[in-house]
């Protein structure tokens, strides 16, 4: 198998970071992978903030849990709290993928996320994909959280991904081949 293969395959999602930072270096190799996703007709409709600043993070996350736990239904909040309390999991990097807002946008958003977590697994970091990030982003102090993390104008949260080292790890999810169809 070659090595992409391998890490699309080895890749799961990480619920539990440690605290030691992403690198400059992998950071960089990140951006790369991100800016490396293609678009339809290329019109790179994203904006992608990477967020290393733990503070922020964590006040973020915080915002994310204090919504969660104001509503009525716990079902979400109650998940959160058996898995640490943590919406983002430590995890000492959050991808803020943005969207324009045009045709395309969900999509092209989607693959640029994807670009990020399959380098990130190349490297030996961990991933989570969080829709959940959009909660604290939408949320009584969105705009405020918008300004800190200079959205682009027009642009709104996409989705997340939180990047970081792995403190315990677990094996990717079982694969499911009854979710494909041949048509010969």
């Amino acid at each position: 198998m070659n090595e992409t293969l391998k890490h699309i395959n080895e890749r799961y999602t990480c619920r539990d970071f440690n605290d030691t930072p992403v690198t400059k270096e992998q950071l960089d190799e990140l951006v790369k992978a991100a800016l490396a996703a293609p678009s339809a007709m290329n019109l790179q409709p994203w904006h992608t903030v990477f967020v290393t600043d733990k503070a922020l993070i964590d006040e973020i996350d915080a915002e994310g849990m204090r919504i969660l736990s104001e509503e009525e239904n716990k079902e979400s909040y109650n998940r959160f709290m058996e898995r640490g309390g943590r919406l983002f999991y430590n995890a000492p990097c959050l991808a803020v993928v943005l969207s324009d807002g045009t045709k395309w946008s969900t999509l092209d958003c989607g693959i640029i996320s994807q670009n990020i977590v399959i380098a990130a697994e190349s490297m030996g970091l961990g991933t989570c994909i969080v829709g959940m990030a959009g909660i604290p982003l939408s949320g009584p102090k969105a705009e405020a959280y918008k300004q800190r993390l200079e959205f682009p104008e027009g642009h709104t949260f996409a989705i997340g991904v939180l990047v970081g080292n792995i403190n315990t790890g677990k094996a990717p999810h079982d694969h499911d081949p009854t979710k494909v169809s041949f048509i010969n």
